[in-house]
C-alpha cells in the first residue's frame, strides 16, 4: 500500500493516522488522492470507498486545488519535487506531503473560525436591533411592558436642531413640532408627536412652496398611541420621535403635514 495514503484530515471523530494500525484506512487517504500520489489500484479501490464515503466525499472537496498548490511549490529549492511542467504523478517526499495538508487543513479550520465570528456578530446584531427600533419609535422594551430610560438617537436629534415649528389640530388635537437643520442635500427634520392614538399609519409630508410634496417618513401607530396625558401606561404617555429628511432646503419648504394612510389630514405645521 502506498505509504503516502496517510496523509489527511483524518477520519470522522479523527485528527490523524490511527495509531498502533499497520496502514492508514479509507478515510485516510483521502489527502493522497487529492495529491495525485496513490498508484492506479490504490486509486481505483478509494474511488470504490469514495462512492458511498459522503465524509471521504466532503474532505475531497475541501481539499481540492493542493495539487495546483504542490506545482506552484515545485520549484522551490530543496523540495525534492519536481520542476512545474513535469509529471506530479511522482511521489514529493512525505514531509512536503504532510505539510500541504496541515496548511490546507488550518485554512479550512480559520475559515471557519471566520463563519463562526460573523454568525455571532449577526446575533448580536439581531439581538439589538430591536431594541434600537423601539428606541426610535417612541419608548417600550422589546416586551412591550415599561419605556425605555435613554432616549432615542431622533430624540436626541431634535434636542439638537434650534430651528422649530409647532402646531396642534383643533379639530383632532394632534400637536407636533418639527424641528429642522439645513444640510447639503437638503433639510434634515424630526418630528416630535403628541395626543395621536392608535391603531394607525402615518407619514410625515414636506410641502414646498413650489406644491411639490415630498415623504420624509413613515411609521405605525400601536394601540395605545403616543403622548397621550391620559394614557394607561407610560409609553401611552411619551412622545413619538421620528427623523426624515427632504431634497428641499428649509427655505423651499412651505409647510408639514402628519397624515395618515387613509388620507385623513392630523395636523398641519407651517414652517
Amino acid at each position: 500500500m502506498n505509504t503516502y495514503g496517510g496523509y489527511g484530515a483524518g477520519g470522522p471523530g479523527m485528527s490523524g493516522p490511527m495509531q498502533g494500525s499497520t496502514g492508514p484506512n479509507e478515510h485516510e487517504t483521502v489527502g493522497a488522492y487529492a495529491l495525485g500520489i496513490l498508484d492506479d489500484a490504490e486509486a481505483t479501490a478509494f474511488e470504490a470507498h469514495l462512492a458511498t464515503c459522503e465524509w471521504c466525499a466532503q474532505q475531497l472537496d475541501e481539499l481540492a486545488g493542493m495539487e495546483p498548490m504542490l506545482a506552484a511549490l515545485a520549484d522551490l529549492p530543496g523540495t525534492g519535487t519536481p520542476a512545474i511542467g513535469e509529471s506530479l504523478s511522482a511521489k514529493p517526499s512525505p514531509r512536503l506531503a504532510e505539510k500541504l495538508v496541515d496548511e490546507v487543513a488550518e485554512r479550512r479550520a480559520q475559515k471557519r473560525r471566520r463563519s463562526m465570528y460573523m454568525v455571532a456578530a449577526a446575533a448580536a446584531l439581531i439581538v439589538g436591533g430591536p431594541l434600537v427600533s423601539v428606541a426610535a419609535t417612541g419608548g417600550e422594551d422589546s416586551g412591550g411592558n415599561r419605556p425605555l430610560q435613554a432616549s432615542s438617537p431622533a430624540q436626541e436629534a431634535f434636542q439638537n436642531m434650534p430651528d422649530r415649528v409647532t402646531a396642534t389640530d383643533p379639530e383632532t388635537e394632534v400637536s407636533a413640532t418639527v424641528a429642522m437643520q439645513e444640510k447639503a442635500w437638503g433639510t434634515d427634520a424630526v418630528l416630535e408627536l403628541k395626543n395621536v392614538k392608535g391603531p394607525e399609519k402615518c407619514s410625515l409630508i414636506a410641502v414646498g412652496k413650489n406644491g411639490e410634496r415630498e415623504t420624509l417618513s413613515n411609521w405605525s401607530v400601536p394601540n395605545w398611541g403616543y403622548g397621550v396625558p391620559n394614557a394607561t401606561t407610560e409609553q401611552g404617555k411619551n412622545p413619538l420621535y421620528i427623523q426624515g429628511g427632504a431634497a428641499f432646503s428649509p427655505n423651499e419648504i412651505d409647510h408639514f403635514e402628519v397624515m395618515t394612510f387613509d388620507g385623513e389630514l392630523l395636523v398641519e405645521i407651517d414652517a
